[in-house]
């Protein structure tokens, strides 16, 4: 478990996942989005991007897993998060979620993390920062 203490600005991890037809399926279940974008074949064919894409939120759900359990890791709550949604996510791509601390306020034991989501070619398709309560040290 790392604290406040232990990080410096500019430390990085990420997360890497390629999306899959099942990801897109139980992330519109459990959500209950199920926008023709992400579920239907031929509707999706009529959109601007000629097929089906995933949701945005479940990549940027894959930002919550680097700052769950890389960066800061486990035990920190998850306070906000600014998201802009720059390019669409296909089934197939695999993406990479990173997270960097940008700020650190010792006193308030708060990190802000600069959060970025590129796929396989380096295309950002998810940018924003996050605002973390890591761990106590006890």
């Amino acid at each position: 478990m790392r604290t406040i203490d232990t990080f410096k600005i500019g430390d990085s991890d990420s997360f890497t996942k390629t999306v899959t037809e099942a990801d897109v399926v139980l992330f519109a279940g459990v959500t209950g989005d199920l926008n023709p974008a992400h579920t239907d074949e031929e509707s999706a064919k009529k959109s601007m991007f000629g097929k089906r894409i995933a949701h945005g939120m479940l990549s940027a759900g894959f930002i919550s897993a680097v700052l769950g359990m890389k960066i800061p890791g486990p035990g920190s709550i998850y306070l906000s998060q600014e998201l802009k949604f720059v390019k669409p996510v296909f089934i197939g791509d695999t993406v990479t979620a990173t997270a960097t601390v940008s700020e650190i306020n010792l006193e308030k034991n708060r990190l802000k993390l600069d959060t970025t989501v590129t796929n396989q070619n380096g295309d950002v398709v998810v940018t924003g920062s996050a605002l973390i309560m890591p761990p106590k040290a006890e």
